[in-house]
């Protein structure tokens, strides 16, 4: 997963939104540090699916 650090910023961001309005450079920020949040969950999410087995009751 991402750092602190940036879900930190991730938040500031978003709550900056709602109250103030972003810059054209935070947007951008904003976007690049929410696909990079998405990749990393999706990644985690496919390797914990990968390494689960299933158990059939007979």
């Amino acid at each position: 997963m991402l750092g602190q650090e940036k879900l930190d910023r991730i938040n500031y961001l978003a709550n900056k939104k709602k109250t103030e309005g972003l810059t054209e450079e935070e947007a951008t920020e904003q976007k690049e540090l929410r696909d990079a949040y998405v990749k990393a969950f999706r990644n985690s999410f496919k390797n914990q699916l990968d390494h689960t087995d299933f158990i059939y009751k007979d």
